[in-house]
């Protein structure tokens, strides 16, 4: 059985400190609200915006397994947000790698949408983030 067409992926990363310890977060769901996949993975020592990157990375290729055509993006970050759609540049060596990255997985996808929302509407994938670091 096929997967939905579209899916909602909300994405999070954070990192304990500037760099510390971070994890990346994931939570796809249907139009209608219907989760339909969540993950959080660790991933060792790294900055805020990296771990933002990784979680992007992690949704894109959640979704393109589950056989997502269109996916609409939700973070919580800007930076990640204005990157990917080509208003701001990407300066940092490190972020240009996993922005490259990104660009390569969308160009999979029909139609794709990313927008940057306060914490608080990307409550599940933020709290997922805190239980993955936390060991839970």
């Amino acid at each position: 059985m096929a997967g939905p067409s579209r899916l909602i992926v909300h994405v999070d990363g954070g990192a304990r400190g500037n760099p510390g310890p971070a994890a990346a977060a994931v939570v796809l769901s249907t139009p209608d609200g219907t989760v339909v996949d969540e993950v959080g993975e660790r991933l060792g020592e790294t900055t805020n915006n990296v771990a933002e990157y990784r979680a992007l990375l992690l949704g894109l290729r959640r979704a393109a397994a589950l056989g997502a055509t269109e996916v609409e993006l939700i973070n919580d970050s800007q930076l990640v947000a204005r990157q990917l759609t080509g208003e701001y540049r990407v300066k940092n060596a490190d972020l240009a790698v996993l922005h490259a990255q990104a660009l390569a997985l969308l160009e999979g996808f029909e139609r794709w949408s990313i927008r940057s929302v306060p914490r608080a509407q990307n409550a599940r994938a933020d709290a997922l983030v805190n239980a993955t670091l936390d060991g839970a």
